[in-house]
């Protein structure tokens, strides 16, 4: 079901209205976007719809919430449910009055005659009392008759976030509040082998566990031990917290973690699978005669979610039944993944999602829903567990490292010749870490092919030839906002900057004359208007100024381009970016960033200035700060002091355009952004 219209005799006047959706909202407001877009369609007030996310009882499965789909392309059916809901009910009423369905109009979820002078009204509730309808959703927007984008009046409009009073006034929404009667509380306690998820040695290390160790603590302390995962229970969470402390485990051995120290030579001495993508032309024969020929590697460090809170889940196991109050951006595949660990039939595991800690991709969230009932199973009690915060930033798939091998060639009068890039992605989808520890699944190194996404440079390439590396983790990886999307378009326009400097061009411009999409050129002519770019104006080259820093600025541009290869288009984004340097310290300081977006259709523009407000945020703690620390036992970076991101004070003011595009398709608004920002730092800094 995506929409139903219900007969409500205790709700305002009558009815009430609500819609489903797979999806869950990570603080992109996808809860207030999706809202809006059903509430244009089926011409109802927002306070009287309710939006319902990623309940797996009651929402559709539409996969995880990933690479800015929600309004991209799970939209899509919500607004075809609307509008073929709002023309049953149209012609319904018009039955009823013997008339014909143009001659009516709709308004709040109440109809009536065009003609001004005829009093008569038909609110849903009265056309759907003692009915029982279900509609099947056309398949395509050419099947129904959908409200055209000129005659929006809610869909482009800055509505208010709907999420926010509950979270101003302390209302229940996050999943760590969450109590039941009868909860409990549990902590785990985790192998020696801090962030590794790969190897023989996975769900085998356990020696004994103590259980007489922590006997006499308060709390009617209860352990659980089912291979590698240890687990306690006890009636209080600080009772639990010591429990977890004081319990005595015998570990064996277990082998070095990889060498990281050099990440790039680590990654490519990785066993790979070569996957051509892309080639056209001869790119050696054109390198081989071009007279400027660049080649270089770029790498790209393990990062973290840095989630401000620990994971935290609820389960509630009881008559054959599970529920679990979890964080996941994947509600049903969570689903799944519970149902191969306790084999109860997914009809009998329901997912309530609530919101959780910030993450945009995989972190612990989903792992802390299978600690949660396992122990749930286990004692027979509804369970609550909450991560520490050395497990949460040692034991979350990180955001893998990234190499990229990239070559190129430009002519003599500064045409683009020849693009030769190869990259190597080690990552894949994290198994969930119950599942392994277990020994439910095998630690086996596992492939996808992850590597592909934005591969392709946007900019013209007489011959080009891309290539990916298809390769398992080197430590416990999956995705983190944008997958390997960040990374390479950081490759590209490194690369074209490069390029750029070799021609002696100004680099908006050496961009602009070797780009063919009309989008992208009218984006990034708006954007250096905006910023107030200056064509050949360098930075300080070395030379401090009169405030004694060094200053600079940078562009870059990216479309985000995603799912397996060739994937889709996204949202086009451009930066600018100015900088400042202490020539003592090397602390840089961003002054002012300069964000032009072109996103299709807008929703919400406030929503939308939002997401690239967070994003914008994130992006440059990434390119500034963040990179993961390893040692012999694995994941060396346990707490804030040893993986610091940006603070308040660091941030810059950030002027946001966004492009006029409200006849064209929506995309996504939330991963994109990120991917065109970070090359710019290099060209910012170039001395």
């Amino acid at each position: 079901v995506f929409v139903a219209v219900l007969a409500d005799a205790a709700a305002p006047g009558g009815w009430r209205a609500l819609a489903f959706n797979g999806h869950v909202d990570l603080g992109t407001g996808i809860r207030t976007a999706l809202a809006q877009i059903v509430a244009e369609e089926l011409h109802v007030p927002m306070a009287r719809l309710e939006m319902v996310l990623g309940h797996t009882n009651a929402t559709p499965n539409q996969g995880p919430t990933i690479a800015s789909a929600s309004i991209q392309i799970s939209a899509a059916p919500l607004r075809r449910a609307a509008a073929q809901a709002r023309e049953r009910l149209l012609a319904r009423a018009a039955r009823q009055w013997g008339v014909a369905a143009d001659t009516l109009r709709l308004r709040d979820g109440i109809v009536r005659p065009a003609d001004a002078g005829d009093a008569r009204a038909l609110h849903y509730g009265q056309l759907v009392q003692g009915r029982h309808t279900r509609l099947e959703l056309a398949t395509d927007d050419a099947q129904v008759r959908l409200k055209p984008a000129r005659d929006y009046t809610v869909v482009g409009s800055a509505v208010a976030r709907v999420d926010i009073p509950a979270k101003a006034t302390g209302e229940l929404s996050f999943v760590h509040d969450v109590r039941v009667p009868g909860m409990r509380h549990g902590r785990v306690v985790r192998p020696p082998h801090p962030g590794r998820d790969a190897g023989d040695f996975i769900g085998r290390c356990l020696i004994d566990v103590d259980s007489d160790s922590v006997a006499h603590l308060p709390g009617r302390v209860q352990v659980v031990v089912q291979g590698d995962f240890i687990g306690v229970v006890a009636d209080r969470e600080e009772q639990a917290e010591a429990a977890m402390r004081a319990l005595k485990v015998r570990w064996k051995p277990v082998p070095p973690a990889p060498e990281l120290d050099d990440l790039a030579s680590a990654i490519r001495a990785n066993p790979a699978r070569r996957r051509l993508l892309l080639e056209e032309g001869d790119v050696e024969a054109a390198c081989a005669a071009a007279p400027v020929r660049l080649r270089r590697t770029y790498v790209w460090p393990y990062q973290m979610h840095a989630s401000i809170g620990p994971s935290c889940a609820v389960a509630d196991h009881r008559d054959g039944r599970l529920t679990v109050w979890a964080g996941t951006q994947n509600p049903h595949m969570l689903r799944a993944d519970l149902n191969r660990l306790l084999k109860l039939g997914e009809d009998r595991i329901a997912i309530i999602r609530m919101e959780a800690a910030g993450c945009y991709g995989r972190n612990c969230a989903d792992d802390v829903c299978a600690d949660a009932a396992l122990l749930a199973a286990a004692v027979g009690t509804p369970v609550r567990v909450q991560l520490m915060r050395d497990q949460e930033h040692q034991w979350e798939p990180k955001g893998t490292g990234q190499l990229m091998d990239v070559a190129a060639a430009l002519d003599d009068e500064g045409q683009l010749l020849a693009y030769d890039f190869e990259v190597r992605y080690p990552s894949n989808d994290a198994p969930l870490l119950a599942l392994l520890l277990t020994g439910a699944v095998p630690g086996e190194p596992r492939v996808l092919e992850m590597g592909d996404r934005t591969a392709v440079p946007p900019y013209r390439y007489a011959s080009r030839r891309i290539v990916c590396h298809d390769t398992a983790p080197l430590v416990r990886a999956s995705w983190l906002r944008g997958v390997s999307a960040l990374p390479s378009p950081f490759a590209h326009d490194c690369m074209i900057d490069e390029l750029a400097e070799a021609a002696g061009a100004d680099p908006v411009a050496f961009r602009l004359s070797h780009l063919d999409d009309a989008r992208a050129i009218a984006l990034l002519e708006a954007t250096a208007a905006r910023a107030g770019w200056r064509a050949g104006v360098a930075g300080s080259r070395g030379q401090p100024g009169a405030d004694g820093r060094l200053h600079g600025r940078g562009v870059a541009y990216a479309r985000y381009v995603h799912s397996k290869f060739p994937g889709f288009g996204a949202a086009w984004a451009a930066w600018i970016i100015d900088l400042s340097v202490d020539p003592a310290s090397g602390r840089i300081a961003i002054t002012r960033v300069v964000v032009g977006q072109d996103t299709g259709m807008i929703v919400n523009p406030d929503g939308v200035r939002h997401q690239i407000h967070g994003n914008v945020n994130q992006t440059l703690s990434r390119c500034l700060l963040e990179r993961v620390q390893f040692d012999a036992a694995g994941v060396a970076s346990r707490e804030w002091g040893g993986y610091p991101i940006i603070g308040f004070k660091d941030l810059p003011p950030i002027d946001v355009l966004l492009m006029p595009r409200q006849d064209e398709a929506p995309m996504g608004a939330s991963s994109w952004r990120g991917i065109s920002s970070t090359s710019m730092g290099g060209r910012s800094l170039k001395p």
